[in-house]
């Protein structure tokens, strides 16, 4: 994958957060100064992962996670993202979701093992709920976002701790963002078609070629 969605652009190491994140989860004004490439020394992978997410920090990532030129990840990768989280239990997804990362997640999302619904300690949300929450200051971005964790298996059924599914957040002035999470449940209530039976063959079919 590792296409970016928008012009946002990789934040150099030096620069701060664009929307970190208030006590309760969601986007705040930016107050605190971010962990800059030359400060990391001695900063666990998991803090490295986090600062990233929250930067859209790509070539940080590609480094933490020990991605080569050809995409693969080093061993354990998936479980150093499934097991980092901030201080207020957001997973790497949940930083670079609220954030509006979309290269870093696009690269968190390819990591086969990779959990795509992980839950945040504080609200029960997900990366999907975050994405919605952040169509509230971008909705194009957030939409491509939402339809980028939507592609790589996110459950837009999922219930927060109040009970909200992230379609329960979505503002009335974005119909269509409310149209594609509509879309995605309809899906999975409907299971999968002949199509991607057919395309989930061939993968199987060529993996067993390649052995």
């Amino acid at each position: 994958m590792f296409k970016s969605l928008s012009s946002k652009k990789s934040t150099p190491a030096s620069s701060s957060s664009s929307l970190p994140l208030s006590n309760t989860g969601s986007p705040a004004p930016s107050d605190a100064t971010s962990a800059t490439l030359g400060d990391t020394d001695g900063a666990k992978p998991s803090e490295l992962l986090i600062e990233a997410s929250r930067r859209n920090n790509v070539d940080l990532l590609l480094e933490v996670l020990g991605i080569s030129a050809d995409g693969r990840a080093r061993p354990g990768a998936a479980e150093i993202i499934n097991t980092s989280f901030d201080s207020l239990g957001n997973s790497p997804l949940h930083v670079a979701a609220i954030n509006g990362s979309d290269e870093c997640l696009d690269i968190l999302l390819d990591v086969e093992g990779v959990e795509v619904d992980p839950i945040n300690r504080m609200e029960g949300n997900t990366p999907l709920h975050f994405a919605v929450m952040y169509a509230e200051e971008e909705p194009e971005h957030a939409t491509a976002i939402v339809e980028m964790l939507i592609d790589a298996g996110s459950d837009p059924r999922i219930r927060n701790k109040l009970k909200d599914k992230p379609i329960d957040l979505v503002l009335p002035t974005n119909p269509e963002l409310r149209k594609i999470l509509q879309g995605a449940e309809m899906a999975l209530m409907m299971g999968p078609t002949a199509e991607d039976q057919e395309e989930e063959q061939d993968l199987e079919d060529s993996g067993s070629e390649s052995d």
